[in-house]
């Protein structure tokens, strides 16, 4: 199958249709986006900036946290190997890995649940140390209603992904938006009732129904929700074995970002507040491109790898990492310029002055140079993930981390904040080079292998 998948990259094609797909990500995860903003203007009309709000949104940090460190993480291990074992194996055998992998996912979403519930009493004296008695009990009660929200936006996670493999993009890309509507309408219709429970009840509204729908059209392409423990298959311990390592990684790049944010804090007072709101402008093309990337090439590179057609790997790299630089360095060169134009336009209001668009501007101008770095290697990652070779994904997260700690201290003794910023900015170059080589060493190495095969078959 490796020639007609080769010939079909060269006549174009499969490109187009990874294309098409990725556009398809992108507009529908723009219009999640927009949506979600939307529901932060009515939100802030509703509740403003009062105690409840500040409560909901602190309760709602440690779910969300949950969710990034151990849902999305799964998909990262899981979709590889689930499309090597349906291409080489079967459905029937893809089905069961799925089944195993739900169940021993939501097990460990529930027992952290489980644990942040223990634990919660602790957590938010220390997240919200300044809050007033009463304020802080709104926080705890809050933080437990909400924690129906990891489980279901987990699994739902996991279904998007699975959906992905099967070519369906803007469907699960489109479905989060159910939980900012649902929000909002319960804020709109429920608030005068309910106060701040009519958020804890949208986002659970919200999540719920964005799970159902997600596992009804998964049913609908061939894959049935359903939870089975059993004996693992030695597949599913190959997806146990990569996922340690990506969760490791995922801690170790929060422990960058609270680094970040604390060293920020030995600068002069407002730098911590300037730090993050500089780094939304960069994090959102960051993190739009990076979903994009996810969605449309991890089911294809894990489809080329299990048809171990090596040609089409080193095609396919070339091709997107061409496309996200193309993509992406306009975009970074455009806020590298516009900085100060933009944080004004968009913060300058109110008690946010002139002064601090002078601070902020620099900031993000530097935080913005990672943008092109960041995404071209997130091409590199997801061949790296569908090579199942999550332990180099680990390994670089450690050393982004001690150059991040290292870049700072260097840096913001020359440049102040914006030395943080452009820290960050330098190790996403590093991380580029430590992908690239080993998306090139692997392909070397899987395609000499093969060639090596194939010259003994013909020997014989």
């Amino acid at each position: 199958m490796s020639p007609t998948t080769t010939a079909a990259w060269k006549k174009g094609p499969v490109q187009r249709s990874v294309l098409r797909a990725a556009i398809a990500v992108a507009v529908s995860g723009a219009a999640v986006k927009l949506l979600a903003t939307c529901k932060e203007f009515v939100v802030a009309g509703i509740y403003g900036r009062s105690d409840a709000m500040d409560a909901f949104l602190i309760a709602f940090l440690v779910p969300n946290l949950l969710i990034n460190l151990f849902a999305e993480t799964m998909n990262q291990a899981l979709i590889p190997t689930l499309v090597r074992v349906r291409i080489q194996e079967g459905h029937a055998r893809a089905q069961q890995l799925l089944a195993q992998s739900m169940t021993r996912l939501a097990l460990l979403l529930l027992a952290a649940s489980a644990a942040m519930t223990l634990l919660a009493q602790v957590a938010f004296r220390l997240l919200a140390s300044n809050f007033a008695a009463p304020k802080l009990d709104l926080t705890v009660r809050l933080f437990y209603a909400l924690l129906p929200v990891v489980l279901l936006s987990g699994l739902a996670g996991n279904c998007a992904a699975v959906l992905n493999t099967l070519d369906r993009f803007a469907a699960p890309a489109l479905a989060p938006a159910l939980i900012p509507l649902a929000t909002v309408a319960c804020a709109v219709l429920l608030y005068r009732q309910c106060g701040i429970w009519a958020m804890v009840y949208g986002t659970l509204l919200g999540a719920a129904a964005s799970f159902a729908l997600l596992a009804w059209l998964m049913h609908g392409r061939g894959y049935r929700f359903t939870l089975h423990w059993g004996e693992p298959s030695d597949a599913a311990r190959e997806v146990a074995r990569q996922y340690g390592p990506v969760v490791l990684s995922a801690v170790v790049a929060s422990g960058g970002l609270l680094a970040d944010q604390a060293m920020a804090a030995m600068l002069p007072a407002g730098s911590v507040s300037a730090l993050v709101y500089a780094g939304r402008f960069a994090a959102v093309v960051v993190t739009l491109f990076s979903g994009v990337i996810a969605s449309a090439l991890t089911p294809h590179f894990s489809t080329l790898v299990a048809h171990e057609d090596w040609e089409g790997c080193r095609v396919a790299l070339r091709h997107w990492t061409r496309i996200a630089a193309l993509v992406t360095v306009p975009i970074a060169a455009a806020l590298i310029a516009g900085a100060p134009l933009l944080v004004r336009l968009t913060l300058q209001h109110g008690v946010f002055g002139q002064r601090d668009t002078s601070v902020v501007a620099p900031v993000m101008a530097m935080y913005a140079v990672q943008i092109p770095f960041f995404v071209v290697s997130r091409v590199y990652y997801r061949f790296i993930l569908a090579m199942r070779r999550t332990d180099l994904i680990l390994y670089c997260g450690v050393v982004n981390l001690i150059l991040d700690i290292a870049l700072n201290l260097v840096l913001m003794r020359w440049m102040g904040l914006p030395g943080i910023a452009l820290a960050t900015s330098l190790w996403t170059v590093a991380t580029l080079a430590f992908l690239w080589f080993w998306a090139r060493r692997l392909l070397a190495e899987a395609s000499g292998g093969a060639r090596d095969a194939n010259n003994v078959a013909e020997g014989l």
